[in-house]
């Protein structure tokens, strides 16, 4: 008899090593998708790295995206992807640099989204006026790419 083996539902994309470690211990305690923590820079995904799962959490700081989805409703093996950008480009705590600020890394996001094609992405950013910058680029790219965008 062949062992079948499964691939987790979930993968969660984070490089800060202390919310990496966070999101292991909530794996294990059931608290969020059974899944792995890739802690490379999204600059080194590769869109086959992440073909196969059914969540894919960009950015997943301490996994608020797949605990939310679980809130609203959606069981972990909803097909989803999920990217909390980080802030700082379109924060008053960043250097008020934008698009042109080197944290900004919804680009490689996109392309990740772009390649792999996910049924739905749910994104957010800093409520600010900068965060609506980034809210018309996304908003842009995801309509272009064949999306239908809902802010709210």
């Amino acid at each position: 008899m062949t062992a079948i083996i499964t691939r987790p539902w979930a993968v969660y994309n984070e490089n800060d090593e202390h919310a990496a470690d966070w999101l292991e211990n909530l794996i294990a305690r059931g608290c969020i998708a059974a899944g792995i923590v890739d802690r490379r820079s999204i600059e080194d995904v590769r869109p086959d790295d992440y073909r196969g799962f059914r969540q894919v959490h960009l950015f997943a700081g301490i996994g608020v995206w797949s605990y939310s989805l679980r809130c609203a409703g959606l069981s972990d093996d909803t097909a989803a992807w999920t990217g909390s950008c980080p802030c700082q480009p379109f924060s008053q705590a960043g250097q008020g640099e934008g698009v042109d600020d080197e944290r900004h890394l919804w680009p490689h996001a996109f392309w990740l989204i772009e390649k792999c094609r996910p049924p739905r992405f749910f994104g957010e950013q800093v409520a600010s006026k900068d965060g609506l910058v980034w809210l018309d680029l996304v908003q842009a790219d995801m309509e272009d790419a064949g999306y239908a965008v809902g802010p709210l």
